[in-house]
Order: C-alpha cells, then structure tokens, then sequence
C-alpha cells in the first residue's frame, strides 16, 4: 500500500522506473548464472553521461526492486542485498509503503507446491 493506504501495483511502479531508463540510455546485459530451472540471471548496464551505471543497483537503490534469491532465499548478488537494506531503511521507493516483500510469496508459492 502506498502513502494514505492507497493500493499501488508495485509491478508497475518498478516497470515504469525500468522503462525510463530504457528509452533514454543504451543497455547491455552480460549473463552471469543459471537458476535450477535453467533460467539465465544476468547484470545489466545502462550509458548514462558516459558512466556505466548497474541497472540492478540503480532499481533497488532507489526501492523500486528486490534483490533476486535462490531457492533457499539467499542473495544471488550481495551487493543488490545490501542496495535493497539501504532502500527498506531509508524508506525509499515502494518501501515507502505497506506490503509484502515478493520473496516472501516465492517462497511460500514453492514450499506449497512442493507439498502438493
């Protein structure tokens, strides 16, 4: 929930940061593991004023997304963790409000369907 308790939908909240930065700088993404289920994790970087800037870092910074985890819920990069801290302790972005963290509903998503 944001400020006041209105509903927002975080999803949107982060696509749009996401799309920002799309359309006003060049991204390029190099791969850097594989999940169990083969999906690719990569870290991606955007040309701002002639720095490379992580776009993950800049995301979760600015509380506009989460530090990925593993199955077991542990951080695949340790530095977005710590990015994702900074955010939830300075209130910033959607951390500003009310909800629950998506790793909380992965994980709970996975557990049930492992009891099924």
């Amino acid at each position: 929930m944001g400020k006041g308790g209105s509903k927002i939908d975080c999803g949107n909240v982060s696509l749009a940061h996401l799309a920002a930065i799309f359309s006003s700088s060049p991204v390029t993404c190099q791969p850097i593991g594989f999940a169990q289920d083969e999906a690719v994790f990569v870290v991606c970087g955007a040309d701002m004023k002639g720095e490379t800037v992580d776009l993950g870092t800049a995301l979760i910074s600015t509380g506009n997304a989460f530090a990925a985890t593993d199955a077991k819920g542990n951080a695949v990069v340790p530095s977005y963790l710590v990015a994702e801290i900074s955010a939830k302790m300075n209130t910033t972005g959607l951390w500003s409000g009310q909800f629950q963290h998506p790793k909380e509903v992965l994980l709970k998503s996975t557990r049930q369907q492992k009891n099924e």
